[in-house]
């Protein structure tokens, strides 16, 4: 006897139109996914309207409050109930969807942010009266007359209140709130010449301002330092490379920071196409490839970037959420970063970061020392107290002359005995003011056999001999294998490979890269591959192993650097040997020989890991800590 299938409907399925309601809360589950999705949405409308002033107000993280107020060109009466029509917008004109100048094109944001929360738009054009309409769960009221000078305010009350159902996955009020400040941080350095303004009205009231930027003035690359160094930080700004590069079409400015400027996440990393902000995997593969010899696998570059190119070069339609983007020309936008990033970082030449040594001032200070070697509590802020009066400028003059050495002795640590770690060999007289003119100035002395200490004009300066040096080898290396070629080793029974259709035809793809790497891949019939070629640096090899790893790269990142790293890892070691050791003696020469190959070498100022190869105090600095300013 026959059995029914439970599973199997003995009805045939009704094929149904949904109504507007159900489409606009479809929609707003891939547009608005949390109330920052909102605020980005709402504050790009405001500034697609021309806006030069933005406050953004929100209550609970944005789940019960959400009020954007612009200064903007308005909305007419006659045009609020088009507004909040689905697929209704002032952006395009539909002819061509590729022909993208605006944030918002759409038309989705407003129906679906009315379909899911209580919405009321504000607005006035010119000196035509004000008219407010309200939207709740996608049921639109009448227009009325409003009072405002100018501009819109668009309010957004009870988020999700029609999808109870969505409300469970939303986090606490702060992790929302850090969500909102993080948009509103993107968007305000993508739009510098906009002043923002972020107020969190928890509690009812005017609220407290968590962020506050006033629109800047200049150029664009003032106005983006400017805003940078007020969202970013200002380390950041003292610590970053200007980036102005064009290729085909493609333009990339922003500001990039050094290698010994580092984090370890990717934070700090900002990337924009066309002024909109962007997560993409290509450009963020590209940022961590222009780095790569730079820094350790722990570590991550800072940056923001602009692209800006024709909207025809760049596909922003990929995700409703515009988070995303797809360039005609992937190769093109990744060799522009690559390729404008390095040229920065060699013209910075041995240039290391700012707060290397402000971290080394910081591990100088003393401690205030109370009775019995007690600290005292002193309050933050509060000047350092000494139990001398501050001299006169004369009374200065006069004692910094009574400490200077006699003419008989010889400078430095000179009368030092054998049993320190420290001492100095003479250098002659006339060449001082000039060598003492150079960056990294004339060496004075060595510190434990491993640190050099220099004398510039205006300070002093502490090398790492060790590392620095290993630096220098490891760039010599680099150069005569980028002059020369990798070496391949022939294996002398090809190693075939069995993949799948897809990973096949990716390893082929990336095999004349791969060649010049010392890694020889042919085809070998269906989906096989053949390994006939492996580096000579890397010895013996797992060949299998490796193109797994490289196919497991190109998935995850769209990239693979593996045989490049695995090259570059031996050449580092080569040179950390290769290299002056820690506890070596050296002479003045040989000091004074390493600093001048500092000055011009590029990125000599980390070493092989990306930390720092040398340490740059000022004078004025120095006497700050003795209180003699």
């Amino acid at each position: 006897m026959p059995v029914d299938n439970p599973n199997i409907s003995q009805d045939l399925p009704v094929i149904r139109q949904l109504d507007d309601a159900a489409i606009n809360r479809i929609a707003a589950g891939e547009v608005v996914e949390r109330p920052a999705s909102a605020v980005k949405e709402l504050v790009e409308n405001a500034i697609d309207a021309g806006s030069t002033r933005i406050e953004i107000a929100y209550a609970d993280g944005g789940k019960t409050l959400i009020r954007i107020t612009d200064d903007g060109c308005g909305i007419s009466e006659a045009q609020l109930p088009l507004a909040l029509s689905r697929h209704a917008t002032s952006k395009i004109d539909g002819s061509d969807l590729l022909d993208i100048h605006t944030f918002g094109f759409r038309g989705e944001a407003l129906p679906s942010l009315g379909a899911v929360g209580r919405l009321m738009i504000t607005s006035r054009v010119g000196s035509a009266p004000a008219a407010r309409i309200s939207v709740e769960g996608s049921v639109m009221g009448p227009v009325k007359p409003a009072a405002l000078s100018g501009g819109t305010i668009v309010e957004l009350r009870d988020l999700f209140y029609a999808t109870p159902a969505r409300l469970k996955f939303m986090r606490t009020d702060r992790a929302e709130t850090q969500a909102i400040t993080d948009v509103v941080k993107r968007l305000a350095m993508a739009e510098p010449f906009i002043g923002f303004t972020l107020r969190d009205v928890t509690g009812g009231g005017e609220g407290r301002v968590t962020f506050r930027t006033e629109a800047e003035t200049g150029d664009l690359f003032d106005a983006l330092h400017g805003r940078l160094a007020k969202i970013i930080g200002k380390e950041f700004a003292e610590n970053a490379l200007r980036i102005d590069a064009e290729r085909e079409g493609l333009r990339l400015i922003g500001y990039a920071a050094l290698p010994t400027y580092s984090r370890g996440s990717s934070v700090a990393q900002y990337l924009f196409v066309n002024g909109r902000p962007v997560k993409d995997k290509l450009l963020v593969g590209a940022l961590r490839g222009a780095y790569f010899d730079y820094l350790s696998r722990d570590r991550h570059p800072a940056a923001a970037l602009f692209i800006d190119c024709d909207p025809h070069l760049v596909d922003v339609n990929v995700h409703p959420a515009k988070s995303e983007v797809r360039f005609r020309d992937p190769g093109m936008a990744r060799g522009l970063i690559v390729s404008s990033l390095r040229h920065a970082l060699a013209e910075a030449g041995h240039r290391a970061s700012t707060t290397v040594a402000g971290a080394t001032l910081g591990a100088f200070r003393p401690e205030q020392m109370g009775a019995l070697g007690s600290v005292p509590q002193v309050p933050q802020g509060a000047a350092r107290v000494y139990q001398m009066d501050r001299p006169s400028m004369g009374a200065r003059t006069a004692a910094y002359q009574a400490q200077a050495p006699i003419a008989a002795f010889e400078p430095g640590f000179s009368d030092l005995t054998e049993a320190y770690s420290a001492r100095v060999e003479p250098i002659a007289e006339a060449s001082q003011p000039e060598v003492e003119a150079l960056p990294l100035g004339a060496a004075r002395a060595q510190v434990h056999e491993n640190y050099i200490v220099a004398q510039t004009e205006t300070g002093m300066v502490i090398v790492d001999q060790h590392a620095a040096h290993e630096r220098l080898v490891y760039e010599k290396l680099k150069h005569q294998m980028a002059e020369n070629g990798v070496a391949a080793q022939a294996l002398l029974i090809p190693e075939i490979i069995d993949l799948s259709e897809g990973d096949c035809a990716r390893i082929l793809a990336v095999a004349e890269p791969l060649s010049q790497l010392g890694l020889t891949l042919e085809a070998f019939g269906g989906s096989a591959v053949a390994v006939r070629e492996t580096p000579a640096l890397l010895g013996e090899v797992n060949a299998r192993a490796m193109v797994l790893d490289i196919l497991d790269e190109l998935d995850d990142q769209g990239e693979s650097m593996l045989v490049q790293a695995k090259l570059e890892a031996i050449l580092s070691r080569v040179a950390c040997h290769g290299s002056i050791r820690s506890g070596r003696r050296m002479r003045a020469e040989e000091m004074n020989a390493l600093l001048r190959e500092m000055e011009a070498t590029p990125h000599s100022g980390q070493c092989n890991h990306g930390r720092p190869t040398y340490v740059e105090l000022k004078l004025s600095d120095i006497e700050r800590l003795f209180g003699r300013t």
